[in-house]
């Protein structure tokens, strides 16, 4: 299949029930459609240790440049309460002018766009001056252990590495074409633990309650402003999002005490950086012993307006009428990783459904889509323009 209209490939994606990590034959759906336009499939299975393998996928049509990768997954979330779907969340069905299923938006109806949109082209002018690349990976929704981060290793090592990305998130708001994803926040989870020493509430000069200290701890990072933002990102923002001691009794004081919360971070932090913000305050409250865990789920960065924004601003609004906006709001996406190789932007559907019951996309916003990366396509790899 190499369609030349989105809304049947979308259609046979969503019907792979692919819950990440498991592909159900999403892959080889695309390869299928890819083949035949000329494109080289590269089959990537990556395993890191007590996890599931993922296969994903890259795929390159032409050699020359400049080299345009869209990325993008073809795992989803769960369907959740499949009764109170309005069609089978993997049934790919077509009611009122809308194409329900999980994936419709994040974000396998990107994905048929593009493919659409490429396959247009092609059709109409022949192979490209430039390359295209696919980077489809199945374990987006999940940890992220096995998918885009594993393969970009492989993309170097044989010579692969984009000139710039195009990632497929659903990163409009209200209409197609209103936003555009220059970057992302950074993200730190962390988890707090104060240690103490139990024992019974009515002799608390026999033990030691870690929960007063670890009141005090984080008080010292509530309503801490940690900077004023920059002109790409809001304020920099910790929320603390569980107290918790295991404690079901009243009548004993708990041997430990444990927060945890989330730093969402702008360019004017690292995590390193922020660890040690943490450290100097919780030292400072003293009284005892405690243990800090931190997990990063990505860097805040930024891809600075330029020739690539201009360009796909171009597309947008020759394809909409609408002028879209540059922000870096959200959660985080494997374009946290690329950003390491090329600069990435993200742009596709509108995100109102996505990860609900009855996602769902119009047939027109895939249409529109197509005919957005078609533009930028055009402007690009055909033209031999480059950014």
């Amino acid at each position: 299949m190499a369609p030349s209209h989105p809304a049947a490939l979308a259609q046979a994606l969503i019907r792979c029930p692919s819950v990440t990590p498991q592909d159900a034959g999403a892959l080889g759906v695309l390869e299928a459609a890819l083949a035949p336009l000329g494109f080289v499939c590269h089959r990537l299975r990556r395993q890191a240790p007590g996890t599931v393998a993922v296969d994903n996928l890259f795929a390159r049509l032409g050699t020359g440049s400049p080299h345009l990768c869209f990325a993008g997954h073809t795992d989803v979330v769960p369907a959740g309460d499949v009764a109170g779907w309005s069609a089978a969340p993997f049934g790919g069905e077509i009611v009122g002018e809308r194409l329900f299923g999980r994936g419709a938006v994040d974000m396998k109806g990107a994905i048929a766009a593009f493919v659409a949109a490429v396959a247009g082209l092609v059709a109409q002018v022949g192979q490209p001056s430039g390359s295209i690349s696919l980077l489809i990976t199945g374990d987006e929704e999940g940890d992220a252990a096995n998918g885009t981060k594993a393969v970009l290793p492989w993309l170097i090592e044989h010579g692969q590495t984009p000139d710039f990305c195009v990632v497929g998130e659903p990163t409009c708001v209200h209409e197609l074409g209103d936003v555009v994803k220059i970057g992302r926040r950074g993200s730190l989870n962390g988890t707090l633990t104060v240690l103490g020493t139990q024992g019974h509430v009515a002799y608390p000069e026999r033990a030691d309650n870690p929960l007063p200290r670890l009141v005090r701890m984080l008080d010292s990072l509530i309503d801490v402003l940690l900077d004023e933002g920059t002109p790409h990102f809001p304020p920099s923002s910790l929320v603390v999002t569980s107290i918790d001691t295991g404690n079901p009794v009243p009548n004993v004081i708990p041997a430990e005490a444990t927060a945890r919360f989330n730093i969402r971070f702008n360019t004017l932090h690292t995590a390193e950086r922020l660890e040690g913000w943490l450290r100097k305050r919780f030292d400072a409250v003293g009284g005892g012993a405690y243990r800090l865990e931190l997990s990063l789920s990505g860097e805040a960065f930024v891809t600075e307006p330029g020739a690539l924004t201009e360009k796909i601003k171009g597309a947008i609004t020759r394809a909409t009428g609408r002028e879209p906006g540059f922000n870096t709001g959200g959660g985080t996406s494997d374009a946290r990783f690329i950003k390491e190789i090329c600069p990435v932007v993200e742009f596709g559907l509108v995100g109102q459904t996505m990860h609900k019951v009855d996602e769902s996309v119009p047939l027109a916003d895939l249409d529109r889509l197509t005919l957005i990366y078609r533009a930028l396509l055009a402007d690009t790899v055909f033209a031999g323009g480059g950014v």
